[in-house]
């Protein structure tokens, strides 16, 4: 039942949308998926604990059918987030994206053999393994810090069904996923608290559409935290979906949605990049704080 599941993506609180698109097109080379707008705050807070206006960016390699991508939540108004300590980094393995970021200036530190920490807009922490693009998915890894190792690896193994891949007492860090083929998620122990700051993300699965239900049973079953219950979506002119979303025993959000209308939600637009571009250009509102002598809001 487990081999249905699949890794989508993670999502990022963005306050700069145009240093933030030209870190993901040129330099890790990613393509836009699709853009949208909303008026209104998300009922399964995608955009985090904000009722305004926001906007939704798909960035990836490939079609979400079969790569892991980045999902960027802009909120209107808001400038900029408090990194924590959960969010550890995200690996990708492209000699492309390290030569675009020396061709334009973006700054690059090697940190072990062919492999280069980055920065997007914001802080997040991007690791550059400096070989050939593969074929497939060149996303390998998403890395979130836990605090108590051995009670992360049951939650997400024995209640969600993720394999174990590969152990590392010398990073004491465990490597899981639920297929070979897919990005893997990496827990990393920092023994010491899980602190999510305001820029805390959200990571992402689908799984048959049916299964829903048993999943939020069996948390409720375990005593384990449900933030929104199971719940539909509504996106206009676009599938509806049903989505749950938990929080694991360090409070790292995780949603999961229905395959089956997840596959007509994501599909690929080739507008996305107009649509992204337009928006942007449409959006005075840093021009706005500049005229009035102020800042946007710090989350």
């Amino acid at each position: 039942m487990m081999a249905f599941r699949r890794a989508l993506h993670f999502v990022f609180k963005v306050g700069d949308r145009s240093k933030t698109a030209i870190f993901y097109r040129d330099v890790l080379g990613m393509k836009i998926l699709r853009h949208e707008e909303f008026e209104e705050g998300c009922k399964a807070t995608c955009n985090g604990p904000y009722d305004g206006k926001w906007s939704k960016t798909m960035v990836g390699f490939g079609p979400e059918d079969d790569h892991f991508v980045a999902e960027l939540t802009y909120n209107y108004g808001v400038g900029e987030y408090k990194l924590g300590n959960d969010f550890l980094g995200f690996t990708i393995q492209s000699s492309q994206a390290v030569s675009n970021a020396k061709k334009i200036g973006w700054p690059l530190t090697e940190v072990g053999e062919a492999l280069y920490l980055t920065e997007a807009p914001g802080g997040y922490r991007f690791y550059l393994l400096n070989k050939d693009q593969p074929d497939c998915d060149p996303v390998q890894k998403i890395t979130l810090a836990v605090s108590d190792l051995q009670r992360s690896v049951h939650y997400w193994s024995s209640l969600l069904g993720m394999k174990v891949m590969e152990k590392s007492e010398e990073k004491k860090s465990v490597l899981m996923g639920f297929s070979d083929s897919q990005c893997k998620l990496e827990l990393q122990d920092i023994r010491a608290s899980v602190d999510h700051g305001t820029a805390f993300g959200r990571i992402a699965f689908s799984c048959p559409r049916e299964q829903l239900p048993d999943l939020e049973a069996l948390m409720k079953k375990e005593n384990q935290k449900i933030l929104t219950p199971l719940v539909s979506l509504d996106t206009p002119g676009k599938a509806t979906v049903e989505v749950v979303i938990l929080a694991d025993p360090d409070g790292h959000e995780i949603c999961f949605v229905g395959d089956e209308a997840f596959r007509q939600l994501s599909a690929f637009d080739p507008s996305g990049n107009e649509l992204l571009d337009k928006a942007m250009a449409a959006d005075k509102s840093d021009e706005w704080f500049a005229k009035h002598k102020k800042q946007k809001a710090s989350a």
